[in-house]
């Protein structure tokens, strides 16, 4: 499953409109230091080993073997007293812990 709230879409549409031509997002895996990997997002062009989502005129891609590690995944836009974003989360997310990680508090 693949979710974006109507937030993060409004924010996403925002910041496309600037741009010349069509983007596709890209949701992907990025290394996280101690805390480990995350997801994050970058425009990107569609691949043949993509999962593929349309949300409301916007496309999506995920590559097909983390889709299957992370799902479900889903984007929302935030704000909160330290600022605003998007924030990506995951079936990653749910076998997080502390044990042995030198970030924990």
């Amino acid at each position: 499953m693949f979710q974006v709230t109507e937030k993060a879409i409004e924010m996403i549409k925002n910041f496309l409109q600037d741009k010349d031509e069509a983007h596709s997002i890209r949701v992907m895996m990025v290394e996280g230091g101690c805390a480990g990997p995350s997801l994050g997002m970058a425009l990107d062009e569609s691949k043949e080993d993509d999962e593929v989502f349309k949300e409301n005129g916007i496309t999506f891609m995920v590559n097909r073997d983390l889709f299957e590690l992370a799902k479900p995944i889903s984007l929302d836009y935030i704000t909160t007293n330290m600022g605003s974003g998007f924030k990506l989360t995951s079936g990653l997310d749910e076998g997080s812990s502390c044990g042995g990680s030198c970030c924990c508090s």
